[in-house]
């Protein structure tokens, strides 16, 4: 039985991966410790550290056992640890990076593969809202329009007490203890002819 074409293409592509690593590692072979103090310092991985130190080893060497030598020796050691540490560490975020952008990769292979939406979805942000036209309890105003209105009924209300006491007032005056001071005002108010009395 044949395997599915995306299982070849997997194969494929590891083994284009594994021709890279053999074609880097026999670059590296051929450059030997040297071709470490040619690279850039962000392509540097823990062995070529190692063959750094491998070459400054040799120099030092070289050099004899001067105490002075041997003093550097050990500034020289505690350096090439600093930098064998700086280089670990950026070889493990670039493997996270790595990883979170195949991750990243798959995610939006599958967002593809999915349906893509309809012409009558839309796709709305959080602070959007559907309405049914045809539901009579929708909304019909917006917050600042109920806001103007309530605003104009308080004002209005306000406008009305005072016109009641006023008339409150009036009435107070039309009457005298003794009868009606001025009849036209009681047979003609709101209340009613007779209300007054």
């Amino acid at each position: 039985m044949e395997e599915p074409p995306v299982r070849e293409e997997e194969e494929e592509e590891g083994e284009e991966d594994d021709e890279r690593d053999e074609a880097e590692d026999e670059e590296r072979d051929e450059a030997g410790p040297e071709g470490a103090l040619g690279k850039s310092p962000f392509q540097l991985t823990a062995e070529d550290v190692y063959d750094i130190s491998y070459l400054l080893g040799r120099e030092l060497m070289a050099l004899g056992s001067d105490p002075r030598v041997t003093q550097l020796q050990f500034k020289v050691v505690r350096v090439l640890e600093m930098l064998e540490a700086l280089v670990n560490e950026g070889s493990l975020a670039l493997e996270e990076l790595k990883m979170e952008r195949d991750n990243l990769r798959k995610e939006v292979e599958g967002l593809r593969r999915q349906d893509p939406p309809t012409s009558g979805e839309v796709n709305l942000s959080p602070n959007k809202m559907v309405v049914d036209l045809t539901d009579p309890n929708r909304p019909r105003f917006t917050l600042q329009e109920l806001r103007d209105v309530l605003q104009e009924r308080n004002k209005l209300k306000s406008q009305l007490l005072v016109v009641q006491e006023e008339l409150q007032c009036y009435k107070r005056w039309a009457l005298l203890p003794g009868g009606v001071l001025y009849p036209d005002l009681a047979q003609n108010s709101l209340l009613g002819p007779g209300a007054l009395q």
